[in-house]
């Protein structure tokens, strides 16, 4: 990873070590006093067939991946924060866990086939890239998209990303909106909504990334 921009949350984690600590062990003890934190996996849930294929991208520690393993999922999950990382592996056993960073997402090249029929991106992720990746991570979310699969990308406004300009920077992506809310449990989404949850397919002659242990033609 020499020479790449660092994410705005490896900024975070460098001035500040110990804030990825503080984050798992808050989803811990919300958690443990039984609040709900399973909201976007569920969403993510109803929209697949069991046993489907999931990239958790920006999966942090584990919820969201976790969630969809324990219901029949075949997940894995990628964060740049190797905390987050241990600390889904201890949470959540059962996905594969990888630490890298989402704008130099190459899955085949660590053998992991792609073609997720999901790739969901919860949590603020998209606030906390560096903003001059931003269109890499998108494109690599097209490239690891199944051809019938769809992405899930929720953030909220005030955190220096734009819902016009996130949007347009999905298209040029490759990527199609097919609908748009302004909550994990489908609120409807207006101009004046402090939150998105965007659902996209693949467009037409967007990106794929190839396997090179596939012999179909899907990525062609």
């Amino acid at each position: 990873m020499s020479g790449r921009t660092p994410s705005k949350w490896e900024q975070l984690t460098a001035a500040d070590p110990a804030h990825s600590t503080f984050y798992v062990e808050r989803f811990r003890a919300l958690a443990a006093d039984g609040t709900d934190i399973f909201g976007e996996a569920r969403l993510v849930d109803a929209m697949l067939e069991r046993g489907s294929r999931v990239l958790d991208a920006g999966c942090g520690p584990g919820r969201v991946g976790g969630y969809l393993h324990r219901v029949g999922h075949v997940v894995v999950g990628v964060d740049v924060d190797p905390v987050l990382i241990a600390a889904a592996e201890q949470d959540y056993p059962g996905p594969t866990w990888i630490v890298g960073d989402l704008a130099e997402l190459d899955l085949p090249s660590r053998g992991i086939t792609a073609g997720f029929e999901v790739i969901v991106c919860a949590g603020n992720v998209m606030t906390f890239v560096a903003p001059t990746t931003r269109q890499a991570v998108l494109a690599g979310f097209t490239r690891h998209l199944a051809p019938a699969g769809r992405v899930v990308i929720g953030f909220g406004a005030d955190r220096g990303y734009e819902f016009p300009q996130f949007l347009s920077d999905a298209a040029a992506a490759g990527l199609t909106v097919d609908s748009r809310h302004s909550t994990w449990d489908l609120r409807p989404f207006t101009d004046e909504s402090d939150f998105l949850v965007a659902v996209f397919s693949r467009g037409e002659g967007g990106p794929a990334t190839r396997d090179p242990a596939s012999s179909d033609d899907r990525y062609s």
